[in-house]
C-alpha cells in the first residue's frame, strides 16, 4: 500500500458514519456476546448482566450502543461513568467494537468525546487501558489522550496480574483539537 493510499484509507476510517444510542434491555445479549468474545477477553474485564442492567438505569452512567456503517447496524457499545459528578470528571469505562480496523472505534470515540464535553459538561475525560492493548493505546494517543501514569499490576486475571495505563483529555485540549478540525463539530 502506498503512502497516499494509506492516508486515504485513514481519512476514510476517520469519517466512518456512527451514532450512539442508549442501550436497551433488549441489547444486552449483544453486549454480553461482545464482552465474552475470545478476541475481546484479553483486553477487558467482562461485567455480569446485572452490572449492565444497573448501568442502563443509573443516572450517573451512560450506556450506549454504537451503530455504524451504511445501515447503522450495531457495531459495539461504550459506557461513560461519572455523568453526574460535581467534579466534571467522566470515565470512558468501556468501549468494545465488533468490526475492528474499519474506523468504528475512532468515530465512536470522537462522538463520545463530544457527548462528554458538550452534552455532559465534562472538564476531564479519562480512561484506563491494559498496557498490552497496543491497538487501543495507539487509538487513544492519536485522539489526543495524555498518559497520566500506570497502575502497576492492578488487575488480576487468570494469567496473573496486569497493569493499566491511565490516560485523559481536558476540556481545553478538546477545544484546541476542535479548532484544528480534529473533533466532531456541534
Amino acid at each position: 500500500m502506498t503512502a497516499a493510499n494509506a492516508a486515504a484509507s485513514s481519512a476514510e476510517r476517520a469519517a466512518t458514519r456512527v451514532r450512539l444510542r442508549p442501550t436497551m434491555q433488549s441489547d444486552l445479549e449483544f453486549v454480553l456476546s461482545l464482552e465474552n468474545d475470545p478476541e475481546n477477553l484479553p483486553y477487558i474485564t467482562p461485567w455480569e448482566r446485572t452490572q449492565h442492567e444497573a448501568a442502563i438505569r443509573f443516572p450517573d452512567f451512560r450506556h450506549f450502543i454504537l451503530e455504524g456503517g451504511p445501515g447503522l447496524d450495531a457495531e459495539g457499545f461504550l459506557i461513560l461513568i461519572g455523568c453526574k459528578s460535581r467534579h466534571q470528571s467522566l470515565e470512558l469505562k468501556r468501549m468494545v467494537v465488533r468490526s475492528k480496523g474499519q474506523g468504528f472505534g475512532r468515530a465512536a470515540l470522537r462522538v463520545a468525546k463530544k457527548v462528554a464535553f458538550d452534552d455532559l459538561g465534562a472538564h476531564r475525560l479519562w480512561l484506563d487501558v491494559k498496557t498490552h492493548n497496543v491497538r487501543a493505546r495507539a487509538l487513544y494517543d492519536s485522539e489526543g489522550f495524555v498518559v497520566e501514569g500506570v497502575l502497576r499490576e492492578s488487575v488480576r486475571t487468570d494469567n496473573g496480574f496486569e497493569s493499566l495505563t491511565v490516560m485523559s483529555m481536558l476540556l481545553p485540549e478538546f477545544a484546541a483539537r476542535r479548532e484544528r478540525a480534529l473533533e466532531v463539530r456541534t
